[in-house]
């Protein structure tokens, strides 16, 4: 029995055909790779970007109560620099869930971090991060706040990034 080969008697083409193939398989794989670059972005944006800052505001936030004296129950820290009066300072109330904010336990920052003037609990035009404190008082002469920073919106539409921090004030401290 004999085998017989198929062989072409000419070989143009055959570069062009192959390169073709390589290519359709070319864009097919990036094709693929592009979905995945997109989603990569949008997180990285959302949980490198977006939640870092809202550590950072949330961070900011504690640092600006934890100032106050352990009594103090008026200062405002609703505004930037905190004034003696018209505010809550740090008396026990408020909420850390940024959903049911408590008058005088809530701020709202704009998209540079730049601090709001608001009203009560209503959202200024132009918020981008909200956050929310709540104080509390679990043994005599101890208090602890919590404060509870949430991004407005997120480029991945999945949970919204958000930080809470929490601390501890005694006194006489």
């Amino acid at each position: 029995m004999r085998i017989r080969r198929f062989t072409l008697e000419s070989d143009e083409g055959t570069t062009l055909i192959e390169t073709i193939a390589a290519l359709t398989v070319l864009a097919l794989a990036i094709g693929g790779l592009l979905g995945m670059v997109t989603l990569a972005a949008k997180l990285t944006e959302d949980q490198g970007h977006l939640a870092a800052r809202a550590t950072e505001y949330a961070q900011d936030k504690m640092e600006q109560l934890l100032a106050l004296t352990y009594g103090d129950a008026t200062s405002n820290t609703a505004v930037f620099p905190a004034t003696q009066a018209g505010g809550t300072g740090l008396a026990v109330g408020g909420s850390a869930n940024a959903a049911a904010p408590a008058p005088g336990y809530v701020d709202w920052l704009d998209v540079n971090g730049n601090l709001l003037i608001s009203n009560g609990v209503n959202a200024p035009a132009g918020w981008f991060y909200q956050r929310v404190w709540q104080v509390t008082n679990p043994s005599p002469n101890l208090k602890q706040v919590t404060v509870q920073s949430i991004v407005r919106y997120s480029m991945a539409r999945t949970q919204l990034p958000q930080a809470t921090v929490t601390a501890l004030k005694s006194f006489p401290f």
